[in-house]
């Protein structure tokens, strides 16, 4: 490409530095642009005649609110309940799950101590010219136990009884259902014609995936079975579906809850979903062997949902890994996995290889349970991980553009849009989109979007290889 045309280069002169430097980028190593008047046709097939501001990439939603049945039912079991001093013990819990880690592995644990040993017995080398003693060295392990005690993490585990559970009801009912929701309707918009007849939700809890389901498959769905070890929260969960009552019609028909998960390997749901589940179980063994059972379950979707912190991020892509690339003994499903969302690839993550390591994580507005007479609009930040399971990939793929997940906020400039993309070939681009550079459809298509949509990476016309063809 030879010297930036003068149009081109008055844009570019309102720009700043960083912004000249996207620009620059993806002029001269992207190859994403598109200048021709058949790549402007290629942007009109990617809308299929939608506006703009609906593209088919869009998957956000706006504020939600918990349908209105459950906030009723909610609010007379916790008003019936009387729980003292809830909202600030609902704030406690909150702020205590959001912080909650991983436990450190035990393989983890001896490495470190056998690094604090080495350390202190240099130390003591350097002291002592002789050999160490026994005494000495009794001395280094109860200094290194010592110090793995102040240092290690110390995973409190919770005992979801009663109490605790009318606690996260007011704290996380909303929340929870509005991140499951907006990942459950990525798969509505992308995939219309998947109907699915049965549920299947791990950790269940207060069976919000159960109403995030119904929400927008209610006229397919006719089995929901809800698994969760505590038998309190599948009685209160029971009690949110009849108006609050333990008697009564229920709002949502075919629920059944169970403390295990079914036992025969062959039985399949059409869609299996786990909610900030598989952060309630301590060590990596058990996250495995939880997840190998989901994927056998799975006939069509599997989706994983949790908090949008490093660990959260880091357990999906734990999850992800183990589906992608670890064989199971015995399979009764041969059809290969795929990741639907929110990754555009199956490569490494790349918000895990760039440092400082930051989660990859979405946002969704939501309306509070009121607790009082107010009802607050907070954002809750997740992340999330949809795999399906099917003879051909759903993801939409053409010849003329890849898909890119937009990872963070998106930038609105008064002629040009910011956007950070999570690229199809596994890497993070700054990419500033304009008109004269994109075309005009690609450029509303991003101004139209948000953090966690998609959005399409239309591919350069290779003139010189147009015209190899033509010789």
């Amino acid at each position: 490409m030879g010297g930036i045309p003068l149009v081109q280069q008055r844009v570019i002169d309102r720009l700043n530095d960083d912004e000249i430097r996207s620009l620059c980028g993806a002029l001269a190593v992207d190859r994403l642009l598109c200048l021709s008047s058949a790549a402007l046709v290629e942007q009109a097939d990617f809308l299929k005649g939608a506006p703009h501001r609906k593209h088919p990439g869009v998957t956000n939603l706006k504020t939600v609110q918990l349908p209105e049945p459950l906030q009723v039912a909610a609010q007379s079991v916790l008003k019936r309940a009387e729980v003292k001093s809830l909202t600030e013990r609902a704030h406690k819990l909150s702020n205590f799950l959001w912080s909650r880690k991983r436990a450190i592995e035990a393989s983890q644990l001896r490495e470190k101590a056998i690094l604090l040993e080495k350390k202190f017995l240099e130390q003591e080398r350097d002291i002592h010219r002789d050999d160490i003693d026994h005494k000495i060295e009794a001395q280094i392990r109860k200094r290194v136990l010592s110090e793995l005690r102040r240092t290690t993490y110390h995973r409190t585990p919770l005992r979801y009884d009663e109490d605790l559970g009318l606690v996260y009801m007011a704290a996380r009912l909303a929340g929870g259902y509005a991140a499951v929701l907006r990942a459950l309707n990525e798969i509505k918009k992308r995939d219309p014609l998947f109907v699915p007849y049965s549920l299947l939700d791990f950790g269940s809890g207060l069976g919000t995936c159960t109403w995030a389901s119904h929400t927008l498959w209610g006229d397919s769905l006719k089995e929901y079975v809800c698994v969760d070890s505590s038998g309190d929260m599948n009685t209160l969960a029971e009690q949110l579906l009849r108006e609050g009552s333990e008697v009564g019609n229920p709002e949502i028909k075919q629920v059944y809850f169970r403390q295990f998960l079914p036992v025969s390997p062959k039985v399949q749901f059409d869609l299996v979903i786990a909610a900030y589940s598989l952060s309630e179980l301590a060590t990596l063994d058990q996250r495995m062997n939880v997840i190998f059972t989901l994927w056998r379950k799975t006939n069509s979707y599997l989706v994983l949902v949790e908090n949008g912190t490093k660990d959260g991020h880091q357990i999906l892509m734990e999850a992800r890994d183990i589906i992608l690339k670890r064989e199971e003994e015995i399979k009764h499903d041969f059809r290969r996995p795929s990741v639907f969302a929110p990754c555009t690839h199956e490569l490494h993550c790349p918000k895990l290889i760039k440092q400082p390591v930051v989660p990859c994580n979405f946002s969704q507005f939501y309306y509070s349970l009121p607790l009082s007479s107010r009802q607050e609009r907070q954002q809750e930040k997740f992340s999330y991980l949809i795999i399906s399971r099917s003879d051909e990939e759903k993801a939409q793929k053409t010849k003329h553009w890849d898909m890119a997940r937009l990872v963070t906020q998106v930038r609105r400039r008064p002629r040009h849009v910011q956007c950070q993309l999570c690229c199809a070939n596994g890497e993070l681009k700054q990419l500033a989109v304009t008109t004269r550079l994109h075309g005009k459809d690609m450029y509303r298509c991003a101004r139209s979007s948000d953090w966690g949509d998609l959005l399409p990476m239309f591919h350069a016309e290779d003139d010189d290889t147009k015209n190899d063809e033509t010789q």
